[in-house]
């Protein structure tokens, strides 16, 4: 849910930029004025039709194509694996690749370079939302965002298999790999740590942009937890990932009660 609101907030702040400075010049444009017209009032398929026709009678329009592809996004469903959905986020991908290889201006880049990791990541292409969201942080180096998303990932390339080992040995929640199945637990640690350090190096990379950044927080909580299962020879070390979980679980519950206060006394005083 983090991810679909970051990347909603980005394309929102991108595009109200562009509709302000948005003029009509050519037919193409005329076509991209009335898909912009159609965006803003959420018709989303009408829009498209106009974003389709202005890319027809311009190739080169990247702030057509850039909208086109957006207002697929909007229409696609995360999770929802079916061929019409399938094809939507496709041809969204394929816009935004469009807009990278005709060199859009840098805010345009960043969109399309975030928008195909963000679908990526939602397709469960792990590997390919990886590289463009680093590419994302290449481009804006102080979003915390790109670093984040790339955690998320190492955590779900993580945690799903060692799970799934874990129920084959029908380990209970607080039973400790290490300690039932050295072997299995040797074989994990091989696939997984250094994914698990590049997931607590990018977290730490977020945290340093947004010190509150508590989804980041949280999830550090759960790396940690992921690199105590695979501590194979070192039980201190699989116990001090397990405290500092804890602690991270404390920083999250301390933020988002700050927040939440903050909150709650910023409308208190508007009213």
């Amino acid at each position: 849910m983090e991810l679909r609101r970051s990347f909603a907030f980005f394309l929102s702040a991108f595009l109200a930029i562009s509709i302000v400075s948005a003029t009509a010049q050519s037919p193409s444009d005329d076509e991209f004025m009335l898909g912009v017209q159609s965006y803003k009032h959420s018709n989303f398929e009408e829009a498209i039709q106009h974003f389709e026709k202005s890319v027809e009678l311009n190739s080169s329009n990247t702030r057509a194509r850039l909208y086109l592809a957006t207002a697929y996004t909007q229409q696609y469903i995360p999770g929802a694996d079916t061929p019409d959905n399938n094809e939507l986020g496709a041809k969204a991908v394929e816009q935004y690749r469009r807009v990278i290889e005709l060199g859009a201006e840098k805010d345009g880049m960043l969109n399309a370079v975030k928008g195909i990791a963000y679908l990526s990541l939602q397709m469960k292409r792990f590997e390919e939302a990886r590289d463009y969201y680093r590419k994302a942080a290449e481009l804006d180096k102080d979003d915390p965002e790109p670093y984040y998303s790339i955690g998320v990932i190492d955590w779900t390339l993580t945690y799903q298999p060692r799970q799934e080992e874990r129920a084959k040995l029908g380990l209970k929640p607080e039973e400790s790999l290490p300690a039932r199945n050295p072997a299995t637990c040797a074989m994990m640690r091989g696939k997984n740590w250094v994914i698990i350090q590049d997931g607590i190096d990018n977290f730490s990379k977020a945290l340093q942009l947004r010190p509150d950044y508590d989804d980041a927080m949280a999830y550090m909580n759960l790396m940690y937890r992921e690199r105590a299962d695979v501590q194979c020879d070192d039980p201190a070390a699989g116990e001090d990932d397990l405290k500092a979980a804890d602690d991270w679980v404390d920083k999250t519950m301390a933020v988002k009660k700050s927040k939440q206060e903050k909150a709650e006394a910023f409308r208190k005083l508007k009213h």
